[in-house]
C-alpha cells in the first residue's frame, strides 16, 4: 500500500471514529501553548492518572457489547480497595488480601448476572442500586473515614516503576487492555458477546448459550472493577467510600464516546481506550493551560455531546446512503 492508500485509510478511520478526531485536534491545539504537555513525564503521568478509569472501562466494555449495563463498578472499586487494606491491616498476607478483594468483584458480578440475566430485570437500575448498596457497605466498613494501609509493599503495587520509568499501574492497565482486546477479537466468547448484543433472539436460536455468556460478561466486569479498586487504593495508600462517586457514569460515558454502543453489538477495547483518553487528555490539557475547574466541566460536556452527536449524524447519513 502506497502513502496515498495509507492516508485514505487514516481518513476513513478518523471519519468513523469521532473521538479519535477529537484527540488529534486536542494534541494539535496544544502545539500553540507553551506548556510541558509533550514532555515524556507529562505523558506518563497522563496515562497513570487515567489508568484506573481505563481499567474499569475495559471491564464494562464486554458487558455493553453483550447488550448489558453495569453501573455498580464504582461501588465494587471502593469496596475491593477497602477490603484489601482492612485484611492487610489485620496481618493477612498481601497476596491473600488481594485475592479476597478480587473475589468481591466476582461475587458482585454473579449477583448482577443473577438479577439482570436470569431474572430479566432492568440491568441499568439493578446495577445502579448495587453500586449504591456497595457504597453504603464501604461507609460501614470505614465509618465514613479514610483507612490507610500499614503494609509498605501495598504502596509499591501501583507506584513501583518498570525500568524505573513506567508505573506499574500503567503496565496493569495495558495488560487488561490486551486481555480484553484478545477476548473480544479472538475467542468464541467474545464473538458470542457481539452476536448477543447485535440480536439477542437470533443469537439464542443459533445455539449460543446467551444467559451463560452474558453472566460471564458481568463477572468479568466485576472482577476487573475490583482490580481497578485495588490499584487505586495502592496508588493512594488508602481506601475511602467517596472514591467511587460518579465513577460509573464517567466511565460509561467515556466508553460510549469511544464508540461502544449502549444498544450492544458495537465497540471494543480499542474504542474504550480512545473514549477515556479523550477525557484524560482534555483534563490534562486544560490543567496545563490553567482553565478553571468549573469551566473544565463545561468543556467536557460540550465535547461529550459534540462527539456523540457527530457520530450519530454520520451513522444516519450512511444509512440514508444505503
Amino acid at each position: 500500500m502506497n502513502i496515498l492508500g495509507y492516508c485514505k485509510k487514516l481518513l476513513s478511520i478518523v471519519n468513523k471514529q469521532k473521538a479519535f478526531l477529537a484527540l488529534i485536534l486536542m494534541f494539535t491545539a496544544m502545539l500553540f501553548f507553551k506548556t510541558n504537555f509533550y514532555t515524556p513525564l507529562n505523558l506518563i503521568n497522563l496515562m497513570k492518572s487515567g489508568s484506573v478509569l481505563l481499567i474499569l472501562a475495559f471491564g464494562i466494555t464486554i458487558v455493553l457489547v453483550a447488550g448489558g449495563a453495569d453501573l455498580s463498578i464504582g461501588g465494587v472499586m471502593v469496596v475491593s480497595g477497602i477490603v484489601a487494606i482492612k485484611l492487610m491491616n489485620a496481618d493477612v498476607p498481601m497476596a491473600i488480601a488481594i485475592i479476597c478483594a478480587l473475589l468481591v468483584g466476582v461475587v458482585v458480578g454473579m449477583i448482577n448476572a443473577f438479577f439482570s440475566v436470569y431474572q430479566k430485570t432492568e440491568p441499568f437500575i439493578i446495577t445502579l442500586g448495587m453500586g449504591m448498596l456497595l457504597t453504603g457497605i464501604a461507609q460501614q466498613l470505614t465509618d465514613a473515614h479514610p483507612v490507610s494501609s500499614k503494609n509498605p509493599g501495598f504502596l509499591l503495587l501501583s507506584n513501583g516503576k518498570l525500568f524505573n520509568q513506567i508505573p506499574n499501574q500503567v503496565i496493569v492497565m495495558i495488560g487488561v487492555f490486551v486481555l480484553t482486546f484478545f477476548i473480544l477479537r479472538y475467542t468464541s466468547f467474545g464473538r458470542n458477546c457481539y452476536a448477543i448484543g447485535g440480536d439477542y433472539e437470533v443469537a439464542k436460536y443459533s445455539g449460543i448459550n446467551v444467559m451463560r455468556t452474558k453472566a460471564l460478561a458481568y463477572v468479568y466486569s466485576g472482577t476487573i472493577a475490583a482490580l481497578g479498586g485495588i490499584m487505586l487504593s495502592s496508588m493512594l495508600n488508602s481506601g475511602n467510600s467517596t472514591y467511587g462517586e460518579n465513577t460509573a457514569l464517567l466511565v460509561n460515558c467515556g466508553v460510549v464516546v469511544g464508540g461502544t454502543s449502549f444498544a450492544g453489538g458495537i465497540g471494543g477495547a480499542q474504542h474504550s481506550l480512545i473514549g477515556l483518553l479523550v477525557f484524560a487528555v482534555l483534563q490534562n490539557a486544560m490543567n496545563m493551560v490553567g482553565v478553571d475547574s468549573y469551566v473544565q466541566l463545561l468543556f467536557q460536556g460540550i465535547v461529550t455531546v459534540g462527539i456523540i452527536w457527530l457520530d450519530s449524524y454520520g451513522r444516519k447519513k450512511r444509512r440514508e446512503m444505503v
